[in-house]
C-alpha cells in the first residue's frame, strides 16, 4: 500500500488534483511516506493547488519534517509556517525544537517571543520549555537558564515531571551541579529520566565519584539501569579506572539485562571503560564479539590500543576496517591511528596517513592530527622536521603544539631552537610558568648557567608561578557495588 501512495504523489495528475485527494486523512497518509525534502516540495504544491495548505494538520506535518526529521531545512518550514493564519502551540513548539536541533538558538528564542505575544490565542507549555531548556544546556549559559527557571515558576509547570527532569538536566548542562542536585533532592518519586539526568550531570560536571555513588543509590532505589543510564555511568567509571565497579556493571548484564549488551552504544561504552582501566584484552574481546559495530566501535579500540602503546596492533586494526569496508574512517580514526604511531614511534606511517586523509578521504587534518605528528618527530629526536612541519601546515599552530616541541627540545638539547620556539609561545600565552621551567631546565642540561639563572629571575619578576603539584589516587573510597545490589536485578 505505501508504494501506491507514494507512486501517486510521484505520478500526479494536477487536473485530477482535487478528484484525487478526497480527505484530509488520505492526505496525511501520503504526507506520511515522503522521504526528502524534494517530495515533500512537491507534496506542498499539489496540496496548495487542492487547498489542502490551509489545513492546520497538514502544514503541522510537514513543519515536523523540515524541523526534526532526518531532512532538516529550516528556511522551508519557515516558509510554511507563515503561511499558517493561526499555528497551534503544537507548531510553535515545532518550530522551537527545529531551531535548536539544527542549533539555531537564537531564532529559536526569538520564535519564543513571538509566541508570548500571542496569548492568550496560544500559550507555552511544558513542551516549549523542555525544548528551550535544552537549547539553553547546549549553550552553557547559566544567567539564560536561571531567566527562564523564573519564568516556568510563575507559570507553575515547575513541578511537572518533563520540565523539572529539563531544568535538572539543563543546570547540569550549564555546569551549576549545586542547583541541579537541589531540584533533583526535592523530587518526592524520581523516575529512571531524573536519576538519568542527574548522574548525566554530573559527569558532564567531571564528578565521576559522585556519578557512580548516585548510579549505586538508583540501583537500592529499585530502578533498573537503561541504555541512556550505561552510555553515561561506564564513560565515568573509565574516567576513575573504577575497573572492578565497571566489571560487576557488566557482569550484572550478562546474567541479567543481555539485551543491552546488543545495543552498540552500550557495547561502545564498555570497550572505551576497559580500555581506559588498562584491560586491553576484555575490550578486544566484546570488540570481536559485537554485531552491530559503527565507526565509534573502530574509534574506540583503535584509541584504546593506541593509549596503551600497541601501535602496531592499532594500525592493524584500522587496515582491517579498511579493508572490510564497512564504515568510512572519520577524522577521530585518524586521531587514535595518528597517536598510536606518536606511542610505537612508527615515523613514516605518521606521515602517510597524513597524506591519505586528505588525498583518499577528503579529511583535511585538524591542529590535532598535526600535534600528534609533531609529538612522534620530537620524540624521534627530528625536531627540525617538526619545526617545519608547523611553519608549513595549513591550520594556525597552538601553544599546546609548540609546548610539545619545546619540550622536544630540551630532551634533544637542541637548545637554538628552543628559542626560537619560544618567541612563538610569547607570542601566544606569555606568562606559561611551564614554558620559563622548560627553557630554564634545557639551559641547565646543556651547563649555560648563567642563562638559567636569567630565565629563573625572569618568571619571578614577571610574577609566573609553577601550579601546586596534584595528586592521584587508585579506587573509590567509600563505593562497592556490592554483590547483593548486583544479585537485585539491575
Amino acid at each position: 500500500m505505501s508504494e501506491l501512495l507514494l507512486k501517486s504523489v510521484m505520478s500526479w495528475n494536477w487536473k485530477d488534483a482535487a478528484a484525487d485527494w478526497k480527505g484530509e486523512e488520505s492526505v496525511m497518509r501520503l504526507l506520511k511516506h515522503c522521504s526528502t525534502i524534494k517530495q515533500l516540495k512537491e507534496f506542498h504544491c499539489r496540496a496548495v493547488h487542492s487547498g489542502f495548505h490551509k489545513s492546520l494538520s497538514v502544514a503541522g506535518k510537514m513543519i515536523l519534517f523540515c524541523a526534526v526529521w532526518e531532512n532538516t531545512d529550516m528556511n522551508y518550514a519557515v516558509r510554511v509556517f507563515n503561511s499558517i493564519h493561526k499555528a497551534d502551540a503544537f507548531v510553535w513548539n515545532t518550530m522551537i525544537r527545529g531551531f535548536g536541533k539544527t542549533r539555531q538558538s537564537e531564532k529559536a528564542f526569538a520564535f519564543y517571543r513571538r509566541m508570548q505575544r500571542r496569548k492568550p490565542d496560544v500559550e507555552a507549555d511544558t513542551f516549549t520549555f523542555s525544548f528551550l531548556l535544552k537549547i539553553i544546556g547546549g549553550l552553557g549559559s547559566v544567567t539564560l537558564g536561571k531567566q527562564l527557571h523564573s519564568t516556568i515558576l510563575k507559570t507553575g509547570l515547575q513541578t511537572h515531571t518533563y520540565v523539572r527532569n529539563s531544568l535538572v538536566h539543563m543546570y547540569g548542562m550549564v555546569r551549576d551541579i549545586e542547583t541541579a542536585q537541589h531540584l533533583f533532592e526535592e523530587i518526592p518519586d524520581a523516575d529512571l529520566v531524573a536519576w538519568n539526568s542527574i548522574i548525566h550531570s554530573h559527569v558532564h560536571c567531571l564528578n565521576y565519584k559522585q556519578a557512580l555513588h548516585l548510579f549505586v543509590r538508583m540501583l537500592h532505589s529499585g530502578f533498573h539501569p537503561n541504555e541512556a543510564t550505561l552510555v553515561v555511568i561506564l564513560p565515568a567509571c573509565g574516567a576513575v579506572g573504577a575497573l572492578d565497579f565497571g566489571r560487576r556493571i557488566h557482569s550484572s548484564l550478562l546474567l541479567q539485562q543481555q539485551q543491552l549488551l546488543e545495543i552498540t552504544s552500550v557495547s561502545n561504552s564498555l570497550i572505551d571503560m576497559y580500555a581506559k582501566c588498562g584491560a586491553v584484552e576484555e575490550a578486544y574481546q566484546i570488540f570481536s564479539n559485537m554485531k552491530g559495530k559503527n565507526v565509534i566501535s573502530w574509534n574506540v579500540m583503535i584509541l584504546g590500543l593506541a593509549l596503551h602503546g600497541n601501535g602496531l596492533e592499532a594500525l592493524a586494526l584500522f587496515g582491517k576496517m579498511l579493508q572490510q569496508n564497512v564504515d568510512r574512517p572519520n577524522d577521530v580514526t585518524f586521531l587514535g591511528v595518528l597517536s598510536a604511531c606518536s606511542h610505537g614511534g612508527l615515523v613514516d606511517e605518521s606521515r602517510r596517513c597524513i597524506d591519505i586523509m586528505a588525498r583518499d578521504f577528503n579529511i583535511q587534518p585538524t591542529i590535532k592530527h598535526y600535534g600528534c605528528v609533531v609529538d612522534l618527530l620530537g620524540r624521534a629526536g627530528l625536531v627540525e622536521d617538526a619545526y617545519n612541519l608547523i611553519k608549513n601546515m595549513p591550520v594556525q599552530c597552538n601553544a599546546v603544539v609548540w609546548r610539545t616541541l619545546l619540550a622536544a627540545c630540551r630532551l634533544h638539547g637542541r637548545v637554538e631552537l628552543g628559542e626560537r620556539v619560544r618567541k612563538h609561545l610569547l607570542e601566544l600565552e606569555p606568562d606559561h610558568s611551564s614554558d620559563y621551567v622548560l627553557l630554564a631546565n634545557m639551559y641547565a642540561s646543556t651547563d649555560q648557567w648563567n642563562e638559567m639563572s636569567r630565565e629563573r629571575r625572569s618568571m619571578q619578576q614577571r610574577r609566573v608561578w609553577k601550579p601546586q603539584p596534584g595528586n592521584s589516587f587508585i579506587g573509590i573510597s567509600g563505593l562497592t557495588l556490592a554483590k547483593e545490589t548486583i544479585e537485585t536485578p539491575l
